[in-house]
């Protein structure tokens, strides 16, 4: 036969209940002990009786410096100097020079006229008798004389040419522009020359150096300087 319990007795009877309220009241607790908050103790200072001291601003005095007034200066007086009494002055009298009809007119004959300045050097193309190259004598026509001169320059090319070796081994080509001037003695001056190596103006300068004396060129009967320029072309056969 087995004993009977007692059911009002029995320990596991609420033993749920009891684990829940447990468990609530230590939840509480945690929650309690998270959120408390302590404050320090507030102190009441009495401003009266504190003795704070402003700052201090020390305020410098101005000092006026009064610099001595310069002393004033005393001007003498002007000198008053008595000038002489000026002498007797002779009036020059002023004739004038216009003429009127006791002027005398001196004759046309006697009246000296100037020469008009003859320019020193006229460009080849405004002269009047262009320079002749040797041969050209016989041209009458200035225009003609003109084209002769420009052959014969052409033929003396031709006949003294000689191309510089250096020249040949470099395989060098090109025109040298020559600009000379027909001196009013008829010899050449002012040689200036331009081109592609120093070997042809080199050469250039040596045909230019064989030119033969030449008649200058004239202005209205003057001799004068005439430039003339030429290129010489160098090229490779």
């Amino acid at each position: 036969m087995e004993p009977k319990k007692n059911q009002h007795v029995e320990l596991k009877r609420n033993s749920l209940l009891y684990f829940f309220m447990g468990m609530f009241l230590v939840l509480l607790l945690i929650y309690t002990a998270l959120e408390w908050k302590t404050y320090d103790p507030q102190v009441d200072w009495d401003y009266a009786k504190l003795h704070v001291q402003d700052e201090l601003i020390e305020e410098v005095p101005i000092t006026k410096i009064e610099l001595p007034k310069p002393p004033k200066i005393i001007q003498a007086p002007p000198v008053i100097e008595i000038a002489p009494d000026d002498e007797d002055i002779v009036e020059t009298v002023i004739e004038s020079t216009e003429p009127d009809q006791d002027t005398e007119i001196a004759p046309i004959e006697t009246i000296e006229v100037a020469d008009e300045d003859e320019p020193e050097i006229v460009p080849w193309v405004l002269i009047e008798d262009a320079p002749i190259f040797p041969g050209c004598e016989n041209v009458t026509d200035k225009e003609e004389k003109k084209i002769c001169f420009q052959n014969m320059m052409q033929k003396h090319i031709q006949k003294n040419i000689r191309y510089p070796e250096i020249a040949q081994e470099m395989g060098l080509e090109g025109r040298v522009n020559v600009v000379f001037t027909i001196q009013k003695d008829g010899t050449i001056g002012d040689v200036r020359m331009r081109g592609p190596h120093e070997s042809l103006e080199g050469e250039a300068a040596r045909i230019i150096s064989k030119l033969p004396r030449m008649t200058p060129g004239k202005q209205r009967g003057t001799a004068v300087k005439v430039p003339f320029s030429i290129p010489i072309t160098f090229k490779l056969n």
